[in-house]
């Protein structure tokens, strides 16, 4: 008998709690409307989707995003790491890092164009050029003369541009993407080099001592670990990498 009394009681209690959640929980709904107009603005809704799905894809195109990740990914297999740092710490630090250089990039972007779209000052149409200028400034700072020379020539542009910001985006990007994988390249070069040095003598030692069956990975890595924090690597490569930016690119190969 008491378990049935619980059974009910739960049961009214479940009924109750749903039939109060149907009453008082809003419904989603999207109205596109009717009339001529509905194709537009499913249009305009499919585009908007498609945007947000290729939001990632955007951020790596057309920030420092790509240049970052790279060298700290190089770091790690430099000094001999698998997994530490994990991905997960790399990942968000070169987020971080990306929003700390884009952020005067980001800044003009919103008082040139979002800004004024947000309060219905300007139309999209018209703000969309405003809202590109200073990423194509960004991204033509950044990228060599060389990379972009090439796509402008596949490209065949029937106008040849006269500035960065008369390159289409189509242009611009993959140019921006090679020229920063160049750099980031150079960059873990110059990264390897000493932790390479080290392994070479640690080696050399293993030999001279007759130990050349221990794995001299096993017995560098310590000293690797050790020189990264005594120079206090972690600032000077976060360092490096934000005053890279405000170099620029060399201007031929």
């Amino acid at each position: 008998m008491i378990v049935f009394a619980a059974s009910l009681f739960l049961a009214l209690l479940v009924g109750v709690g749903t039939a109060y959640a149907a009453a008082t929980n809003p419904t989603l709904s999207i109205n596109l409307g009717t009339g001529e107009g509905l194709t537009a603005r499913v249009l305009q809704l499919a585009a908007l989707i498609t945007v947000l799905s290729l939001a990632p894809s955007i951020l790596i195109m057309t920030t420092s995003f790509v240049r970052i990740i790279v060298v700290l990914s190089l770091l790690r297999t430099a000094i001999g790491l698998q997994q530490a740092p994990p991905n997960v710490v790399i990942v968000s630090l070169s987020l971080f890092l990306t929003a700390f250089v884009m952020q005067p990039v980001w800044q003009q972007a919103y008082e040139a164009g979002i800004g004024p779209v947000m309060q219905e000052e300007m139309p999209l149409d018209e703000a969309f050029p405003r809202i590109v200028e200073p990423l194509k400034s960004f991204m033509g700072a950044q990228t060599r003369e060389d990379d972009l020379a090439l796509f402008i020539d596949m490209a065949r542009l029937e106008t040849p541009p006269a500035s960065v910001q008369d390159v289409p985006l189509r242009v611009l990007a993959p140019a921006f993407m090679v020229s920063e994988l160049r750099r980031a390249f150079e960059i873990g070069f110059m990264l390897f080099v000493p932790f390479v040095i080290i392994d070479l003598v640690v080696a050399s030692l293993l030999m001279a001592m007759g130990m050349m069956m221990m794995p001299p990975v096993t017995i560098s890595l310590p000293f690797k670990l050790i020189f990264f924090v005594l120079v206090d690597g972690w600032r000077l490569v976060a360092g490096s990498l934000i005053e890279s930016f405000a170099a620029g690119a060399p201007p031929g190969g």
